[in-house]
């Protein structure tokens, strides 16, 4: 069942929804959270189909919050109400334009469910403070995914900076499959691991992170290199009897080898953005493995940065040193003082005759 309603109010959509309900012959609620949906309409659609299938096993109501035209014409509220066909919930698309697209969690409030958790999920651009932007405010999980930003690492930076509790990313849910695999290989008899290397795109933040969980579970240290993609590509642990390493070129099945054992091909599968959302609802309580990966990414970067600083800081001095040195510059290939011509150890051509006159004067 579809219902459009255009110009309308929040108590509109409430009443719409109740007699949808009873049409379709259920007059509860049985839904167990509200899923808050922030994007543009460019992405709508995939963002409503990944939460259509993850509400198969997470019944919810869908409010989709796009805005349009925030800064110009009159605010007006448009929605388009969806039961019964795509999912087991209730999916509501709200459409906000003028002055109104500024105040969007005004509008998402009334149509909550009733004490029930909300999650708010921004499939594209994260804010720059999930938890205190006003929709981010209203849940207790905020999902977002630092992949789909613009600038990868930027955003990845200022999301492990303002981190709260109830915060998540799907660059990190990426990392289940790549986290289960590795503590299930490091349950059996392992020699003392020294250093660990993670392997993957240069603007991956899924690889950051694992670098930084691997860092905090081990007290090793773990080096990022660069690879091709797709994704991660490779974690390699180094031991004195030999490197554990598990590969995945291809993005599908990975490799894993043992010093001393054959080699064993796990199936490693990148996964859709539905599964990835159907395992963030699983849980609504603060992830703390997440708060500790971030906080150690967060520390790493920070120790980057100011190495970054000193060395420019320290090449800048270097070059104006070399500035205030007074004399011609040095020719390619040589320093100052080799360019310079040596001064003649007797008098100067001219000179002698000059002398001679002076003298009998």
């Amino acid at each position: 069942m579809n219902i459009d309603l255009t110009s309308t109010t929040t108590r509109r959509i409430q009443e719409a929804l109740t007699q949808a309900r009873h049409q379709m012959g259920g007059p509860t609620v049985g839904m167990v959270l509200t899923l808050v949906i922030v994007t543009d309409e460019s992405a709508q659609y995939d963002s409503l189909r990944a939460a259509n299938e993850a509400a198969r096993e997470h019944p919810c109501r869908i409010l989709t919050v796009i805005s349009r035209d925030p800064r110009g014409g009159s605010s007006r509220l448009d929605a388009e109400i969806r039961i019964g066909e795509t999912g087991p919930g209730e999916t509501v698309l709200l459409r906000m334009y003028g002055p109104l697209a500024q105040h969007a969690d005004s509008v998402v409030v009334p149509l909550l469910v009733p004490d029930a958790p909300v999650v708010v999920w921004w499939p594209g651009q994260p804010p720059d403070d999930p938890a205190e932007d006003p929709l981010g405010a209203l849940g207790q999980r905020r999902v977002t995914d630092s992949y789909a930003a613009l600038d990868r690492m930027e955003a990845l930076c200022r999301l492990s900076r303002s981190y709260a509790p109830g915060d998540t990313d799907f660059a990190w849910t990426r990392l289940t499959p790549w986290r289960t695999l590795m503590a299930a290989s490091l349950d059996q008899p392992t020699p003392p691991l020294r250093s660990a290397e993670v392997m993957g795109e240069a603007d991956s933040p899924s690889a950051e992170l694992l670098a930084a969980w691997l860092e905090t579970r081990l007290g090793i240290p773990a080096h990022r290199r660069v690879s091709e993609g797709p994704g991660i590509t490779a974690v390699v642990l180094h031991s004195d009897e030999g490197e554990l390493a598990v590969t995945r070129p291809d993005g599908r099945v990975a490799t894993l080898a043992r010093p001393g054992q054959p080699d064993r091909y796990v199936s490693l599968l990148r996964r859709p953005i539905a599964e990835l959302l159907a395992e963030e609802l699983r849980r609504l309580d603060p992830d703390e493995v997440y708060h500790e990966a971030v906080t150690r990414f967060e520390k790493e970067q920070s120790r980057r940065e100011v190495l970054q600083a000193v060395t420019a800081e320290a090449a800048g001095a270097g070059e104006a040193a070399e500035a205030a040195v007074p004399g011609t510059p040095a020719e390619p290939g040589g320093t100052q003082e080799q360019s310079a011509a040596p001064e003649p150890e007797g008098p100067a051509p001219g000179k002698g005759r000059q002398n001679r006159k002076k003298a009998g004067s």
